[in-house]
């Protein structure tokens, strides 16, 4: 278990070096070379302690020990010359284990300053190899800041997750197990704790015999193709106790070295990036792609032996991707007996490098022959909310999901039946795989097989063209068919959810004589109309009065209600509930961009209260509505405003602060994968305070690290700001970064918030529209002394606080909404 002191130590370890080594992947390879380097002196010690030599640092190495390296004697530049010297020798060092040899392959020392050197050493000497079991859990730890940082797309995946695969797929120890895209270990190190755990009386593993733990240990395989990756991955298991770890460097989809090796478990969470062009595999897959994913599921599968399983981390993609690889490889899982389970994840797992979607194929050869169904589970709640930092939180659906899905194995094991409570079938439902074969499509999404149940409700449910005067689609009007003004043309970017977005400055029209021509439909304000097109299908809202005459696209549905069935506002807070999107998506059509048709929109139920308790449901929600709107106002106008005093001395930003400018990335280069370090491209990725990571390279040029001040120079939101809240991010060349130097960043960023329009007008005089570093070291800032800031500071978080509370009231009045919402659909 990972105490807090050793924690402390790494945190510090990593705080000595991020002046000089910024790059989170390059601090983890240093203090993996640092701890190995150390431990190999233990080792010599402690044999000479019982009466041997030195094993590794002896001969012509006897002088780069690590005693000799931090004796006393040396002078900063001597120390940084011997340790130097020590790690770039070290690979070929006839003394040390091969193992020891790959983890010193092409090591370098990236910095030559003493002092730096020197805290960094004596910090690296407060870990001994004594405790080299608990480090084990601490090197984890530690890897844990890499984060995205893998190449090929690998990205670390969260302990909780990977632990509760290992609990569900139950490696036992006399079974094989192979991570094919390893990264640092993660799914070996858990499987291996597992092992032990499952065989304990008193501690973990003492039930099992020598020869047990000798196989446990000779059964556990990991490839991967990146050196660096297999280098960190070898350190980990050794730090385990594997005193030669099987991590091998190996392209598992282009080789086939290792192609005839199975196993009985193989577990893994792929590398979800294909190169540009796609892979070029071999002629033995089943499935024929270029893509990573799907030619990663397919080599699992594979290479499971006749009774294998597995659990495999899949993006989205996997799931309903049309083209014929995905459906292939769906067809390939279904009809073959391979999956027994599927679990959709939050999208912000992978926080904060990744909102991608992803989901689990759980395998399991013998027990999926036995049924002719499979089990899909959706958790929304991980244990951590899903923003940025991945705070705890209570409400964890993990434990609720093993347990039920052991449940279901156990029925399948025993050929018994297995049906789902009505608390189940809130979040998990057991299709057949008939029925998931009968589109062709071979979809994986647990969502369209979800069925709804509403015998619970307290009224009617109807179809929605049954209780509409008017249900039409709008009209096919080309551009050529447009004019500068007339009738206004409603398009479906107009159309929000629940709200009609009023376009104004991108307005088209038809003249009358074209409105006559098409004979088109007129839309009248009050009535409801709906998207057929993304994002969300099915999103709705009410026409204002305009006082124009109007029509609407032929990707919008005109519905004018009965309003003796249904209020126009009742309709709109239904589509505020995810049941109305569920039984939405049933109806969907499409490959590439789905859409529903309005026959099918027609066939959709809605629940219809009595007339009389509409207009009370409707008037409550309106009253939320309203103080949601209340509370918006004051967010969306609160400015922080510092009131500058006319004593406070005025400098030049470039004597506070230093600055670095962004460099372009070519967009082969970077992706919404999880791939590499985040990249900053512009505003377009600026959240509220913070930068929303959704894009990563693993190439990149310039970084911004925590703290730092985010300025866009160029395009349209130039004088845009926000703070880097995480270790380091890759910046593009429409920002710079601002690094204060001798004042508080925060009060900075408060201070250029209020110069925005300044930059504007700087920008848009320009000859090539932009701000300049000039632009920016020149700004005048006042510098008041310090204790001035921190009161400054202070008061602005007082009413931060207060704006905060506001946003809480907007979160617990749309739970109320969606409270009585949830009650209406029963």
């Amino acid at each position: 278990m990972l105490n807090q002191e050793t924690k402390r130590r790494i945190d510090a370890l990593r705080d000595v070096l991020v002046g000089k080594v910024p790059d989170p992947k390059a601090q983890v390879e240093q203090i993996t070379i640092a701890l190995i380097y150390k431990f190999m002196n233990d080792m010599d010690e402690l044999s000479k302690e019982f009466g041997g030599d030195a094993t590794f640092f002896k001969d012509d190495y006897k002088k780069y020990s690590w005693s000799s390296i931090m004796s006393p004697s040396n002078s900063g530049s001597e120390r940084v010359h011997l340790y130097m010297e020590g790690i770039e020798k070290m690979n070929v060092n006839p003394n040390i284990p091969q193992l020891f040899r790959d983890i010193f392959r092409g090591a370098f020392l990236p910095y030559r300053d003493p002092e730096t050197l020197h805290l960094f050493l004596k910090s690296i000497n407060d870990f001994s190899y004594e405790h080299s079991e608990d480090l084990g859990d601490a090197y984890e730890y530690l890897l844990s800041v890499l984060g995205s940082q893998g190449d090929a797309g690998q990205f670390r995946t969260p302990r909780h997750i990977i632990d509760m695969i290992v609990e569900l797929v139950a490696p036992s120890k006399n079974q094989t197990i192979l991570d094919p895209a390893c990264g640092t270990s993660g799914f070996l190190i858990s499987a291996y704790k597992h092992i032990l755990n499952t065989n304990m009386k008193d501690v973990p593993g003492d039930l099992l015999s020598p020869d047990d733990k000798k196989n446990v240990v000779k059964n556990l395989c990991g490839y991967d193709i990146s050196p660096d990756m297999v280098r960190l991955s070898r350190a980990n298991m050794y730090l385990h106790g594997f005193p030669d770890p099987k991590i091998y460097e190996y392209d598992t989809l282009t080789s086939q070295d290792r192609w005839n090796d199975c196993y009985d478990v193989i577990l893994a969470n792929p590398p979800f990036m294909t190169p540009k062009g796609g892979i070029k595999p071999h002629n033995r897959f089943s499935v024929q792609a270029n893509r990573s994913e799907v030619l990663f599921v397919d080599y699992i599968a594979e290479h499971l032996n006749p009774n294998g399983k597995a659990g495999v981390i899949v993006p989205e993609g996997i799931m309903f991707t049309s083209s014929n690889a995905y459906k292939g490889l769906r067809k390939f899982l279904v009809e073959n007996n391979y999956l027994y389970s599927v679990i959709s994840l939050p999208s912000g797992v992978f926080q904060p490098y990744a909102g991608v979607k992803t989901s689990i194929l759980l395998i399991d050869r013998a027990l999926a022959k036995k049924t002719n169904k499979i089990l899909f589970i959706k958790i929304e709640n991980d244990g951590f909310d899903l923003g940025a930092q991945r705070k705890e939180i209570s409400g964890n659906e993990i434990p609720r999901v093993v347990d039920l899905i052991q449940r279901y194995k156990i029925a399948l094991q025993d050929g018994a039946n297995f049906e789902l409570n009505e608390e189940e079938t809130e979040y998990a439902t057991i299709v057949e795989t008939d029925k998931i074969a009968s589109s062709g499509d071979y979809n994986l999404s647990g969502n369209r097989y979800k069925e709804i149940k509403i015998s619970n409700a307290k009224w009617e449910f109807e179809e929605i063209e049954s209780v509409a005067e008017v249900f039409i689609d709008g009209d096919w009007v080309e551009s050529k068919d447009q004019s500068e003004s007339g009738i206004r043309l409603i398009q479906t970017g107009n159309v929000g959810c629940g709200e009609f977005i009023d376009k104004v400055d991108k307005a088209r029209y038809i003249s009358e004589e074209k409105f006559v021509e098409l004979n088109c439909t007129e839309v009248l304000a009050g009535d409801v109309l709906v998207s057929r097109l993304p994002d969300p299908i099915g999103r709705a809202c009410i026409v204002p009065l305009l006082n124009k005459k109007m029509i609407t696209s032929v990707d919008c549905t005109i519905i004018r209600f009965k309003t003796s069935k249904i209020l126009p506002e009742f309709f709109i807070y239904l589509t505020y509930s995810d049941v109305y999107y569920i039984n939405m998506s049933k109806y969907l059509t499409g490959a590439s961009r789905q859409r529903i048709s309005r026959a099918n929109l027609g066939k959709i139920t809605i629940p219809l209260p009595p007339i009389e308790l509409q207009h009370e449901i409707v008037t409550e929600l309106n009253s939320y509505q309203n103080i949601i709107n209340g509370a918006k106002q004051v967010i969306n106008n609160y400015l922080p405003t510092i009131k500058l005093n006319p004593e406070w001395p005025m400098m030049e930003l470039r004597e506070v602060c230093s600055l670095i400018s962004g460099q372009h990335i070519e967009s082969d280069k970077y992706s919404n994968l999880p791939i590499g370090t985040p990249y900053i491209t512009g505003p377009a990725d600026f959240g509220l305070l913070h930068p929303v990571i959704t894009k990563f390279t693993n190439e990149p040029k310039v970084l911004a690290k925590q703290g730092d001040i985010l300025i866009t120079v160029k395009g349209s939101g130039v004088g845009k700001l926000n703070v880097v809240d995480i270790d380091t991010v890759c910046i593009s060349r429409q920002l710079m970064a601002i690094r204060a130097t001798n004042i508080l960043p925060m009060f900075v960023y408060y201070i250029l918030l209020q110069k925005s329009e300044y930059y504007r007008n700087k920008a848009t005089s320009a000859a090539i529209p932009g701000l300049t570093r000039e632009d920016v070291l020149e700004t005048l800032v006042p510098v008041p002394p310090l204790e001035v800031q921190e009161r400054v500071l202070e008061e602005i978080n007082n009413i931060n606080m207060k704006v905060a509370a506001c946003r809480d009231l907007v979160s617990l009045y749309e739970g109320k909404i969606k409270q009585k919402i949830t009650e209406i659909w029963g």
